[in-house]
């Protein structure tokens, strides 16, 4: 049942556990003083004569609600206790209501603080157990400063889940080497493909680009970095289309490894079709990943790969 709440009887306190984004608040504002707030916020409100009222979603229409000057919002109660509350949240969420780590973080909230066991999450969320170990594994491997970087919109969820993440689980970089560099490239409003040339260079191109890195000196490094490996000007059409094809399938891959836990894959039909699909794939993938590692071994060290000599 949706209501009327005054903006002063608000509590914040899960506000850091929701990612911000300034460009898209700066559109939703625009949005709200021309329509007004369209879509109620959520929370917990614990009795209808108790002053606060624990906001779990809608925090950027808070914030534009209270620039704009507005009294009061209209709000929905998903539960009379904190842990209901966040439970719903997921369980009601989309990938675009609620992104990977959001998600992550709720979740790692009511395993530490409410007591639930794993199976208990996954129960309660009618989601599988794979579905809860993944993210907790995921919160768990992040330190609060890169937490802090993410969540602040300052670094892409996206760079640190498919190439931070990577560079730890393979070549062993140590928690406060990806801190150090998180904290470097934050903020600069680089895309995904330049923080995975930096961080490249920056774990495995020696001390001389770490400095540079670490002093702020991105657009040179990175002039640097695509001098090193080329513009692709120089590539034939068949290099031009492999390079394509790479890129394509390591999108696809990290997308399909999110995906396929989604307990909304649930038809039979779906499953009778995927099934055929997913068959393929497990016989290519021996001799797919064969083809890869040896395609790798023939690409050689590049200089960003290998420690300067001076």
């Amino acid at each position: 049942m949706q209501n009327t709440v005054e903006i002063s009887r608000f509590d914040l306190k899960f506000e850091s556990y929701r990612m911000k984004s300034a460009s898209r608040e700066k559109i939703l504002l625009s949005s709200i003083s021309e329509r007004g707030i369209e879509e109620p916020l959520c929370g917990v409100c614990f009795s209808p004569d108790e002053r606060g009222v624990v906001l779990l979603d809608g925090f950027k229409r808070f914030r534009c609600a209270l620039k704009l000057g507005f009294p009061a919002v209209p709000f929905v109660s998903m539960g009379r206790d904190e842990a209901t509350g966040i439970m719903q949240l997921i369980r009601t969420s989309n990938a675009k209501s609620l992104s990977f780590i959001e998600q992550a973080k709720l979740v790692e909230e009511l395993k530490k603080v409410y007591g639930l066991s794993l199976a208990e999450i996954a129960t309660h969320l009618a989601r599988s157990k794979a579905w809860v170990v993944v993210r907790v594994e995921a919160f768990s491997s992040m330190s609060e400063a890169v937490q802090t970087e993410i969540f602040s919109g300052r670094f892409p969820l996206y760079s640190y889940l498919y190439t931070l993440r990577s560079f730890r689980r393979l070549n062993g970089v140590a928690s406060k080497e990806v801190d150090e560099f998180v904290k470097s490239v934050s903020g600069k409003a680089l895309s995904a493909r330049d923080i995975e040339l930096l961080a490249r260079a920056y774990f495995q191109g020696g001390t001389q680009i770490r400095e540079h890195i670490q002093s702020g000196a991105i657009g040179f490094c990175l002039s640097q970095i695509k001098d090193e490996v080329g513009t692709g000007n120089d590539l034939n059409e068949v290099e031009r289309v492999v390079l394509k094809d790479l890129e394509l399938t390591n999108r696809l891959m990290s997308r399909l490894t999110m995906k396929l836990s989604n307990q909304k894959l649930e038809s039979r039909e779906f499953f009778a079709e995927a099934g055929l699909l997913a068959s393929g794939i497990i016989r290519l993938e021996s001799r797919f990943s064969g083809a890869i590692r040896e395609f790798y071994a023939r690409c050689g060290p590049t200089k960003c790969d290998s420690s300067p000599t001076q």
